[in-house]
C-alpha cells in the first residue's frame, strides 16, 4: 500500500555503536562521517540507508547535499558529527526522517511535518496534479472552488491554491493538533487568504456550508484495521491512527462519499480519491452503483493503481 508494509521491520536496530567506532572527538571527513552512518540505518533495516545518511547531514550542516558529495574529503568539526549522529540514532529507531528534519517536500513546497498528521507522500502529488488539472480546465468566468476532506498537513490546498491563483479552497480536518500543523503551512505558502479551515467531522460540516464544489479531492485513511499491526514502523508507531485506519476492508470513508458527496458538488464536479492497493475494483462498483459517472482509475509512479477518477451527473450549474 501507498502507507507502507512492514518490511525491514523486524530487523530494526539501533547504533549500538555503529557510528561511535570512532572516537566522537576524531576528525573524519564528509564521506566517512557519511559512510559510518550509512552502515548503522542499513542495518536499521531502512531501504535507501546512504541518501537518508545524506539527507540528515544536509540537514545538520544546512548545505546542499550535491554541494557536500563535491566536498566529501572535507574533514567536519567534532559539534557537527555529535549533531549528526544523535539524529542517525533516531533514524535508526525508525523515527520518520520528515519528523526528524521537520518537513516534507511536496511537489515545490515545503510542508512542515510532524506526528500530528499523515506524513505527505510522492503519491498524494499525483492527487494533487490531477485536481489541477482539472481544476485549470474550467472555463472563465466560472468560479473555481474546491474542497479537501482530512486535509492533515495542509499539502493539497497548499498545492492547489498556488498552482491555481483563482480558485478558492475550503479544507476540513476533524483532529485540531492536525488543523493547527495545516494552518501553519498554509500561512507559510502564503495562501492562507484563499483557503478556509473548517474543524470538525466531514460528514457533519460540509452539508452546513451551503454551497457546491467544482472539485472535491481527498487521501482518507484507507487501511483495513488488521493490516496497521504489519505496516513500517514510520506508518504504524508515528502516523495518526486517525489517518491510516479505514475499518475492516479499508473501505469505510469510501462508502460514505459515494453515498453523500454527490450533493456537495456542482453537475459534472469532480471527486479525486487515493486509495490503496488492491481497492480500485470494489471502489468503481461502489461509485457506479451510485450513479457516479466517468469512473477511471489513475495509476501512480510505480504502476500501482492509486487515485479514483469520478464525475456528479451532469446537470445546470447552482
Amino acid at each position: 500500500m501507498g502507507r507502507g508494509s512492514d518490511t525491514g521491520a523486524r530487523r530494526t536496530r539501533t547504533l549500538a555503536g555503529a557510528t561511535r567506532g570512532r572516537a566522537a572527538s576524531a576528525p573524519m571527513t564528509i564521506r566517512e562521517t557519511i559512510e559510518d552512518a550509512c552502515a548503522a540505518l542499513e542495518r536499521a533495516g531502512l531501504a535507501s540507508p546512504r541518501l537518508e545518511a545524506e539527507l540528515l547531514l544536509e540537514h545538520v550542516l544546512d548545505v546542499p547535499r550535491l554541494r557536500l558529495l563535491l566536498r566529501s574529503g572535507e574533514t567536519l568539526d567534532a559539534e557537527p558529527i555529535a549533531r549528526f549522529r544523535a539524529l542517525v540514532e533516531r533514524r535508526a529507531r525508525r523515527i520518520p526522517l520528515q519528523h526528524i528534519v521537520g518537513w516534507a517536500p511536496f511537489l515545490e513546497h515545503r510542508i512542515e511535518s510532524s506526528r500530528d498528521a499523515l506524513v505527505p507522500r510522492p503519491e498524494t502529488e499525483l492527487l494533487a496534479l490531477l485536481a489541477i488539472e482539472r481544476l485549470r480546465a474550467i472555463p472563465p468566468p466560472a468560479p473555481r472552488r474546491a474542497l479537501d476532506l482530512g486535509t492533515g498537513t495542509g499539502c493539497l490546498p497548499v498545492a492547489i491554491a498556488a498552482a491555481v491563483p483563482d480558485a478558492t479552497v475550503v479544507a476540513v480536518e476533524l483532529s485540531p493538533a492536525a488543523a493547527a500543523l495545516a494552518r501553519r503551512n498554509l500561512y507559510r505558502a502564503g495562501v492562507a487568504g484563499r483557503v478556509e479551515l473548517v474543524e470538525g467531522d466531514a460528514f457533519g460540516v460540509v452539508p452546513g456550508l451551503g454551497r457546491r464544489f467544482d472539485l472535491l479531492v481527498t487521501n482518507p485513511p484507507y487501511i483495513a484495521s488488521a493490516e496497521i499491526g504489519g505496516l513500517e514502523p514510520e506508518v504504524r508507531d508515528h502516523d495518526p491512527r486517525l489517518a491510516l485506519d479505514g475499518g475492516g476492508d479499508g473501505l469505510d470513508f469510501y462508502r460514505r462519499l459515494a453515498a453523500e458527496a454527490g450533493g456537495w458538488l456542482e453537475p459534472g464536479g469532480w471527486l479525486l480519491a487515493e486509495f490503496g492497493d488492491g481497492q480500485a475494483p470494489a471502489l468503481v462498483e461502489m461509485f457506479a452503483g451510485r450513479g457516479w459517472v466517468q469512473i477511471g482509475v489513475e495509476k501512480d509512479l510505480s504502476g500501482r493503481e492509486r487515485v479514483l477518477i469520478v464525475r456528479a451527473p451532469p446537470g445546470p450549474r447552482s
